[in-house]
């Protein structure tokens, strides 16, 4: 097993790994490794045929191939050097890792390492839905990986399981090849896609079921049926070849948990500082294993975010206070960083992501011991983003632990 040497070292080459390793050269911190397990990098947009991806990020308007294959000459052409097929097998203390490739297993040493494995759609396991396993059942990657990378159409009328921003992906992804969605099936009460996406289900004339319980699936070898019960308490059965899984994103952090490295509970993702750093001062984590899930317009640029902080690091390494963030409210899922870093750093774009479990509408307060540091009216809806800022709450100088608290 040999041994090599770098500045940073990028576990994942996504579009939150790319942008990152492309403004880590453009500082000058020294050589920089991109590490990705597939064999092309460009991460998920590779999969997207269909528009719109880079209108911020280069003023063009793009197919998801396209944007990757520009965010990965950029890398490239800034000399970042981008290793595919290469798969990271262990996350050492210090910044050394345990990486197997072409050539073998090797160990890898970076000053910095930045964490940007992304996430991945939920199961079908993990929705729990019900009945036979026969064939025909993929999630919204799998379908786009069979669709634009291979030709494949793998079913002629499916439904759609979840109402997502990335199932209507899998609705641009099915008239590709002419496939022909039967209906989308949701089982919250309402939509989860903004509402300016549910007029093309109507000119798609796609029927929408919200409020679905109980929902399973029938066929002998191949999907036949999907049987569920609506929000009137019918039962209802769709007649189809195919079940297409889609969203409930879970971070891609299987590395994380075979390491020392802390994680957090709500996120699934490591826990971080506003900097993206880990609980192993050597170690950052930018794009989409932070927190579920944003696009990729937003992970290109808090990559640039995150390689400007990775640079500072290496610059003028030194420590500084930092005090946990942390929530007891039910009514929130995860928050995101969990960790507030105690330095006179501009923290003016930094922000605090808030994941939902119900609907609210309420205050939301930041309290250290009995004072309160900021609070405002917070209106949300689980698996939207919403985001409160950071820098009011810094200002207020906390001396302790943080707590985000709700009161109606």
């Amino acid at each position: 097993m040999s041994d090599e040497s770098c500045a940073v070292a990028v576990v994942g080459g996504g579009t939150a790994g790319l942008s990152l390793a492309r403004e880590l050269m453009r500082r000058e911190v020294g050589p920089v490794v991109v590490l990705e397990r597939e064999a092309e990098a460009g991460g998920i947009p590779r999969h997207c045929g269909h528009y719109p991806f880079g209108l911020r990020e280069y003023n063009r308007l793009l197919k998801g191939p396209d944007y990757a294959r520009r965010n990965r000459d950029a890398a490239a052409r800034a000399g970042a050097e981008i290793r595919t097929s290469t798969t990271v097998t262990g996350l050492l203390p210090g910044g050394r890792l345990e990486v197997s490739g072409p050539s073998g297993p090797a160990v890898l040493a970076a000053k910095r390492v930045v964490l940007c494995t992304g996430v991945r759609e939920s199961t079908r396991a993990q929705r729990l839905i019900g009945g036979d396993r026969p064939l025909g059942v993929v999630s919204t990657g799998a379908l786009q990986g069979a669709v634009y990378l291979k030709g494949i159409r793998p079913f002629h009328r499916p439904v759609i399981f979840g109402s997502e921003l990335v199932s209507f992906s899998a609705l641009q992804t099915c008239a590709h090849l002419g496939i022909t969605p039967l209906a989308m099936v949701e089982e919250e009460p309402r939509i989860f896609a903004r509402r300016l996406f549910q007029p093309y289900l109507w000119l798609k004339r796609l029927p929408l079921y919200t409020g679905i319980s109980q929902p399973r699936i029938k066929g002998a070898g191949r999907v036949e049926v999907l049987n569920f019960i609506d929000r009137h308490g019918a039962n209802r059965t769709i007649e189809t070849d195919g079940i297409i899984i889609s969203g409930r994103f879970r971070p891609e952090a299987a590395l994380l948990h075979r390491s020392h490295i802390e994680v957090d509970p709500g996120t699934g993702g490591p826990v971080v500082d506003q900097f993206g750093r880990c609980s192993d001062p050597a170690y950052f984590s930018a794009g989409n294993l932070v927190r579920p899930a944003e696009t990729s317009g937003w992970c290109w640029f808090e990559g640039v975010a995150v390689a400007e902080h990775v640079a500072e690091d290496l610059a003028a390494a030194g420590k500084a206070r930092t005090v946990p963030l942390f929530t007891r409210e039910p009514r929130i899922r995860f928050i995101a960083p969990q960790r507030l870093r105690l330095v006179h750093a501009d923290s003016s774009d930094s922000v605090i992501y808030i994941g939902l479990e119900t609907s609210i509408d309420a205050t939301l307060s930041a309290r250290c011991a009995d004072r309160v540091l900021w609070s405002a009216p917070l209106r949300g809806r689980p698996r939207r983003r919403l985001t409160v800022p950071l820098e009011p709450i810094l200002k207020a100088a906390p001396d302790g632990p943080v707590e985000l608290t709700l009161q109606d």
